[in-house]
């Protein structure tokens, strides 16, 4: 297993650049959007600075989820990566209301009045430019690591290139003079926040009640089925915390074996488990087949 403080220091550079590029696209965003009116790249501008605050509250946290188990956490502190991206889905649901609100009032009111500039197009193309860049990274470490900070950070950015090529046709639509195009675009970003945002939560929720992990459970009985000195296995239970897993089994083997024999088939379960299964924790209770 790759040693913790070289999995550390590759998580937070990759948080770091996020951080980098959140502070860049908002503040470009919020320009754009005051100087031309348009709701569309507002609301795109309050999504980049949901994802700054994400990618701060992420950078801080994979330094925590990262320290070892300790006597006040003796789990480890893995979970402190469930924490926000539960955080980062109630900063998702506030925006999803502002942008609602707003997009409606000018619907309602009929108050649109946009002003389409070379800068109204540029501002959308390079956000879809540097969100394919940053969420691509960020996927590909959280999958490395198995971080579900780094993959709710990769969620956001892989989000705002969807909901930025939406703001673009409204934006198209507006310089045809259908100036709804950009209030209807805003509430169809808000759609996919709002998708974003149960996702995320869902399964931060299922992490911090410690829902089984879908599909862990079946994992471990074929390995386990697999390995011919284990007679019988039952009460697989899996958990998770952060990037981390934690399993209990119980397995029956032989009644005449030694004690010594017996304790190595366990540990050859262990690391059976552990070699298909990474940043796994097992414990195995052994028992004789009767």
């Amino acid at each position: 297993m790759e040693s913790t403080t070289n999995s550390g220091k590759e998580k937070r550079r990759i948080a770091a650049t996020s951080v980098i590029a959140a502070v860049f696209l908002t503040s470009m965003k919020l320009v754009v959007g005051i100087a031309t009116g348009s709701l569309g790249i507002l609301s795109e501008a309050l999504h980049s600075l949901l994802d700054l605050f994400a990618a701060v509250i992420t950078f801080f946290v994979v330094k925590f989820s990262d320290k070892p188990a300790d006597e006040a956490h003796q789990y480890g502190h893995g979970k402190f990566e469930n924490y926000s991206a539960l955080v980062e889905t109630g900063l998702l649901a506030i925006t999803c209301l502002w942008i609602v609100y707003e997009a409606l009032k000018r619907i309602i009111t009929k108050d649109v009045e946009i002003e389409i500039t070379f800068w109204s197009y540029a501002v959308i193309i390079i956000s879809i430019l540097i969100d394919a860049s940053r969420s691509r990274a960020l996927y590909k470490v959280a999958k490395k690591h198995n971080s579900q900070a780094l993959e709710a950070d990769a969620l956001h950015f892989s989000t705002d290139i969807w909901s930025s090529m939406v703001v673009l046709f409204g934006l198209i639509g507006a310089a045809f003079n259908y100036f709804y195009a950009d209030s209807i675009a805003a509430l169809i970003v808000a759609a996919i926040v709002l998708t974003v945002t149960y996702r995320l939560g869902k399964k931060s929720f299922d992490a911090l009640v410690d829902k089984a992990p879908s599909g862990l459970t079946e994992e471990i009985d074929k390995i386990v089925s697999e390995i011919q000195d284990v007679k019988y296995h039952h009460n697989i239970k899996v958990r998770e915390s952060g990037p981390y897993k934690f399993a209990e089994i119980n397995i029956h083997v032989d009644k005449n074996l030694t004690i010594e024999k017996a304790h190595e088939i366990s540990h050859i379960v262990e690391e059976g488990i552990k070699r298909k299964i990474s940043n796994i924790e097992v414990m195995i209770h052994t028992e004789p087949d009767m």
